[in-house]
């Protein structure tokens, strides 16, 4: 229960004549009350509509006044208020029984007192009509507080009939809502156990592709065996028929590597080589696979726009190439179910705004005369896992390779597809430059005048492998010192100091890449080569560069330029500074 403020608990004075009220409201103050002097009998009234304790007004104060707004506030004042007033009545001046005094029973609640009067009388009438105006005030609160709690029953009780009014429809949209959460629960369900099916098939494909490159691996160090000697015996024989017969070797080396980069570019351990390729010699190389692939019944075709003898070169990785082809080969397959035309074009052309920046463009595109897509179906058909073939079936990953392949390269891959008509994957490559492979133009260049003199440090841990390029290098004229693993080569480092280290990557303990930050530290400005057919392709190039790199199984002119290179980039950097 609130007190009163002490706006509504204070004392009004209505006595306008003399210093009747300034008198009595320095005695009222001195006891703590405050109080209030009125000089009009408007103000009078307006003060205890806006709320006051108790009113003491002078008998002759009331001669004329119009009373008739204040008996209108009494009369309509709530049933818990009784205004009390503290009338002061004179003895000298005779009102007549009818006069004002007769009229002071309209006030209601009055206590007389008659003048003179002491300031002990004063303060006991005041005092007592104060205490009972705070009891009104504390029956009002009470009464307020019942209405509130009774406001609030009533909402209660209202908010409950709409409870069991709507009880039925809420267990309803409850039961409909564990009924949408069960089918999400399903769903979830499905397609985990999709994804963890998926992921089976990755984890077997990645198993395979470790071993796939394992297997790579070694086979390239044979083949570079091999073809370093074929080189050496080609370069050093004298013996024609033993060179024809080193020649047929050494072809068979070169589709060897072709092979084992297949391999490796599947088990994902070779980052992109990024060449001049004549698109006419891929198609090439890709026919004969689609072709045992597909079967006889589906009409294979290739095209090359605007081609007259030559056709468009684009900078692409070959083994990358193949492949992607191969797999939209495959796909287009198993969408055209049986039988059907698959159709292989390339041409220069411009890509659709927003594709590509601005340059010279080649598109590669293979449709085929499937079923098509739906829209919804093509728009997500290059996102990892996301696959419309059975489970086990399809793994989700072909498109995103070709995808991510084309993004590499510097292009874009885009899908065009309409159900009942067929579907077209285009791959957009940059056009190349210069047509052909600057490494491989000036490799014959570089063999044909090997620079002598030059000692090279060959860090390799496969003694076969070593044996090999050591005997290749001093057939190039090259003093060569040799370490089977990366501490053996810092010892040798420390002995004398190289004009040039080539090194294997993958060897036990410390890295090729490893090895060439130690030996820069101690032997700055010499150049370095790694020489790798299976490796961690971002960190060679985070310390040497793809122009370093030098990939097994290599032939000798191959070995022969990017010496030549290694060392002329260093002459290039010593004459600059």
């Amino acid at each position: 229960m609130q007190p009163a403020d002490a706006f509504e608990e204070r004392i009004l004075i209505f006595a306008p004549h003399g210093r009747d009220a300034q008198v009595m409201c320095s005695v009222l103050e001195r006891d703590g009350l405050g109080c209030a002097a009125i000089g009009s009998f408007d103000i009078f009234a307006n003060s205890i509509e806006m709320g006051a304790g108790a009113a003491i007004v002078a008998e002759e104060a009331l001669q004329g006044a119009d009373t008739t707004r204040l008996r209108a506030w009494l009369e309509a004042q709530p049933h818990w208020s009784d205004f009390p007033f503290i009338v002061l009545l004179t003895r000298s001046i005779g009102v007549p029984i009818d006069g004002t005094r007769a009229r002071l029973g309209e006030l209601g609640n009055v206590i007389l007192l008659e003048r003179p009067l002491n300031t002990q009388t004063l303060r006991s009438a005041t005092t007592s009509a104060l205490r009972a105006r705070r009891r009104q005030y504390q029956a009002r609160d009470v009464l307020l507080d019942r209405e509130r709690t009774a406001a609030s029953l009533r909402h209660s009780q209202a908010a409950l009939l709409h409870l069991n009014e709507t009880l039925e429809a809420r267990i309803d949209e409850r039961t409909r809502a564990l009924a949408q959460a069960n089918d999400r629960l399903m769903n979830e369900v499905i397609e985990r156990e999709r994804v963890q099916a998926a992921m089976v098939q990755l984890q077997k494909m990645e198993a395979i592709g470790r071993l796939t490159g394992g297997i790579a691996h070694d086979f390239n160090n044979l083949l570079n065996v091999v073809q370093g000697s074929m080189d050496l015996i080609l370069l050093m024989s004298k013996d024609e028929v033993a060179k024809k017969r080193a020649e047929v070797a050494r072809r068979a080396c070169q589709r060897g590597g072709k092979l084992t980069s297949q391999l490796l570019a599947f088990s994902r351990n070779q980052s992109l080589d990024l060449r001049a390729l004549d698109v006419g010699t891929l198609f090439e190389g890709v026919r004969e696979l689609v072709t045992t692939s597909l079967g006889a019944s589906i009409r294979l075709s290739f095209e090359i726009a605007g081609s007259s003898g030559s056709s468009a070169s684009v900078m692409a990785d070959m083994n990358q190439m193949e492949m992607a082809l191969l797999n939209l080969a495959i796909n287009a397959r198993d969408a055209m179910d049986g039988g059907g035309q698959l159709h292989f074009h390339a041409g220069a052309a411009t890509p659709p705004n927003g594709l590509l920046p601005p340059g010279d463009y080649v598109r590669i595109a293979v449709t085929d005369s499937g079923a098509g897509m739906a829209p919804e179906v093509a728009a997500r058909v290059f996102e990892p896992f996301f696959t419309t073939k059975g489970v086990g079936k399809g793994t989700g990953l072909g498109l995103s390779q070709v995808y991510g392949m084309a993004q590499q390269s510097g292009g874009a891959a885009r899908i065009l597809s309409e159900q009942g008509v067929g579907t077209t994957v285009e791959i957009w490559l940059r056009a190349a430059g210069g047509g052909a492979d600057a490494l491989q133009a000036a490799a014959t260049a570089f063999a044909a005048s090997p620079r002598p003199g030059v000692r090279i440090l060959v860090v390799e841990d496969d003694d076969f492998v070593r044996a090999s390029m050591v005997e290749s290098l001093e057939a190039l004229g090259h003093t060569v010192a040799q370490a089977p693993h990366a501490e053996a080569a810092l010892l040798e480092l420390q002995r004398a100091r190289p004009g040039l280290i080539i090194t294997d990557y993958l060897m036990p303990g410390m890295t090729g890449a490893e090895l060439v930050l130690r030996a820069r530290q101690e032997l700055p400005g010499v150049p370095m080569i790694i020489a790798t057919g299976y490796a961690d392709m971002k960190a060679i190039e985070q310390v040497i560069g793809d122009d370093m790199l030098l990939r097994k199984p290599f032939q000798l002119n191959e070995l022969a330029a990017i010496v030549e290179r290694a060392l002329q980039k260093v002459e290039g950097e010593t004459a600059a500074g």
